[in-house]
């Protein structure tokens, strides 16, 4: 199910995390899978390239990264934006454009509302992730949760994913042997 013809990386998806799955994943960041409820995007490749983490990881700490960019090369796009100064550029327009202030806050309170359906951690209650609702911090948990939560739910996910260059573009970044 390789397409490396797409323009865009496709909607999101909630799938169980299978024994194929949870290779590729582990193959894409280079160590095991931790606390993984499931694949929240897959890549046009046909791997998956975000996974749904567990608010609270299997040796009971807490993890308030919902969402987690597995693909090397996706990570890779974002960090390119990120060493651009696109965070600092998103967090400043913050304190100029009250309308994309609410939407952030919103795409803060959307994060919250989907953690909470896995599990209520009360040492991350309030805390979502990426800097939300203040600040940008972390591009690639934005990106994460666009493609997991689909367009319209965070805005800076949006403008990153909208930047970067397909990464499945080369075919997929781990093997058949892993997925």
């Amino acid at each position: 199910m390789t397409d490396t013809s797409a323009t865009e990386p496709g909607p999101p998806v909630r799938e169980p995390v299978t024994p194929a799955a949870e290779r590729a994943m582990s193959a894409q960041l280079g160590r095991p899978l931790r606390g993984a409820e499931a694949v929240a995007h897959r890549c046009p490749c046909g791997n998956p390239d975000v996974v749904e983490t567990s608010p609270r990881l299997p040796d009971g700490t807490p993890f308030p990264t919902l969402y987690y960019l597995t693909c090397p090369r996706a990570a890779a796009e974002v960090s390119r934006l990120e060493s651009a100064g696109l965070m600092r550029e998103m967090t400043a327009r913050l304190a100029d454009d009250p309308e994309l202030a609410r939407r952030y806050r919103q795409a803060h309170e959307d994060y919250l509302r989907r953690r909470a359906e896995l599990a209520d951690v009360p040492e991350i209650a309030g805390v979502s992730a990426g800097g939300m609702p203040t600040r940008v911090k972390c591009l690639h948990v934005h990106v994460a949760h666009a493609l997991a939560a689909g367009p319209g739910v965070n805005p800076f996910g949006d403008e990153a994913l909208a930047s970067m260059a397909p990464w499945w573009q080369d075919g997929p970044c781990v093997g058949d042997d892993d997925e």
